[in-house]
């Protein structure tokens, strides 16, 4: 169902709720005012989705002419194949893109439509890939996955990284302060930018606090971290926590702050629930790629690591 947002934007859900997409993916109409419109992340690969794009547009007597992708994961970007295909509308991406496109959208570019203009943001971190983009006449920005409805967001490696994904939150809240909207890649939209961004900011360095707090107790692999730190969070969660932990340790380890030890046998049951879990016991098969993706899984005989603090 389309909602409208603003005068000129709508948003259109893609039909992919799972446990990592919330009730689905956004996607988000932009009128130009010229009878063109602008769509950001036209979602998975979906035929339905796209004739739904491709309908909603013209009942609003508009016709596709620019496409911009937030970022190359399987519920965000695969749309865009289909909607190029039937429009014949450029796909904006990030120079780091490996999806088909044909504008790199470089940090501070103006993508112009009419009397509509959006700036793109280079905004790493959840994913290499990943631009945020500004709509300043609106005061609107368009997040992806760096900030999103509710709860907060994957940072998973190999292709997540912590510190640049905190360093790209205090970009957003130190250059957009005069933001009056987040409109994310999952959720409702966020009316209080800079709370939320606080509030994302906050929690980040708290559950860093946690996992040194943990440690300053002794050595401890990552599940003996999820079981201590995410107890009150449903166990269907704990491998993506998991990942969570991970991309905190790495970037600790970086950092001289811990350091990790391989450990003489392989993790038992429990343990290898936690971080080999089998994805098709998590979410259901259509949400499988976007799973594999947003946590990063694939490396399953890494030997079990524990880690401790390292002292000044």
């Amino acid at each position: 169902m389309r909602v409208t947002l603003t005068e000129r934007v709508a948003r259109l859900r893609a039909p992919n709720p799972s446990p990592m997409t919330l009730d689905g993916t956004n996607t988000y109409l932009l009128d130009a005012g010229d009878g063109r419109a602008a769509v950001i992340d036209p979602g998975p690969d979906d035929p339905a989705h796209g004739d739904a794009i491709l309908a909603a547009v013209r009942a609003r007597g508009l016709e596709v002419a620019e496409i911009l992708v937030t970022h190359g994961h399987p519920d965000h970007a695969p749309g865009a194949a289909y909607v190029h295909a039937r429009t014949g509308a450029r796909v904006w991406a990030h120079p780091r893109a490996r999806f088909p496109h044909d504008v790199a959208c470089e940090d501070g570019a103006a993508i112009e439509l009419g009397s509509l203009v959006l700036h793109a943001i280079d905004a790493p971190g959840h994913a290499p890939d990943h631009l945020v983009f500004w709509l300043a006449e609106e005061r609107v920005l368009f997040t992806g996955d760096v900030v999103i409805g509710r709860g907060s967001v994957v940072v998973a490696p190999p292709a997540g990284d912590m510190r640049t994904y905190q360093a790209t939150l205090e970009r957003l809240r130190r250059d957009f302060a005069e933001a009056s909207s987040i409109f994310g890649g999952h959720g409702e939209r966020l009316d209080s930018p800079l709370a939320t961004l606080d509030a994302y900011i906050a929690h980040r360095e708290a559950r860093e606090r946690e996992i040194l707090a943990a440690l300053a107790e002794g050595a401890q692999t990552i599940p003996q971290l999820v079981t201590h730190i995410y107890h009150a969070t449903d166990r269907v969660l704990w491998p993506a926590a998991a990942r969570q932990v991970l991309a905190y340790l790495i970037a600790l380890e970086r950092e001289g702050r811990v350091r990790p030890h391989a450990l003489a046998r392989e993790p038992n049951a429990e343990e290898r629930a936690i971080l080999q879990p089998d994805l098709s016991r998590l979410v259901d098969p259509g949400a499988l790629a976007v799973a594999a993706a947003e946590l990063g899984f694939g490396a399953p005989n890494e030997p079990l690591r524990a880690y401790e603090r390292r002292r000044p």
